[in-house]
């Protein structure tokens, strides 16, 4: 396991709030708290841009992912239509969570609820060659469960 220093700037709305933390040692990703001063209701199929109280500076080379989490997915059908959301190295504003109620019922967010999960991760950039052919796979342009699996 590698650790990495990531800069983070508490917002004046995230006081009082943990930072983002592993909830055991094994975690990959850290749990994001809902900054939210009031609580804030999302119907059945609407959603909503949830904010975490801080702003960070991530080191050349990574990103932050934004995930679900996968309990509040089962238990109230709550996800994230943009997963995983990338935060960029040279992103300094307010990391936000776009929270996806999919469930039947209207679901309440309240403050300091783990509304998400960040994985810091490293970035791979491509560099591209035009060819002219590609080499044969068995496979081929084969793709949408074309493989019958």
């Amino acid at each position: 396991m590698t650790n990495v220093t990531v800069k983070i700037r508490r917002l004046p709305h995230g006081e009082g709030l943990d930072l983002p933390h592993y909830a055991t040692a094994g975690a990959s990703g850290m749990d994001l708290l809902a900054a939210v001063e009031a609580p804030v209701t999302i119907p059945a199929g609407g959603r909503a841009l949830i904010p975490t109280g801080f702003c960070i500076a991530l080191p050349a080379g990574y990103e932050l992912q934004v995930r679900p989490r996968s309990g509040l997915a089962l238990k109230n059908g709550i996800t994230l239509p943009n997963s995983p959301g990338t935060i960029d190295e040279d992103y300094r504003g307010e990391i936000g969570v776009i929270v996806l109620n999919t469930g039947a019922e209207a679901f309440e967010v309240t403050r300091g609820m783990r509304i998400a999960q960040a994985v810091v991760a490293p970035v791979v950039r491509a560099l591209w060659e035009v060819v002219e052919d590609l080499d044969e796979t068995l496979r081929g342009a084969g793709g949408f469960g074309s493989t019958g699996h």
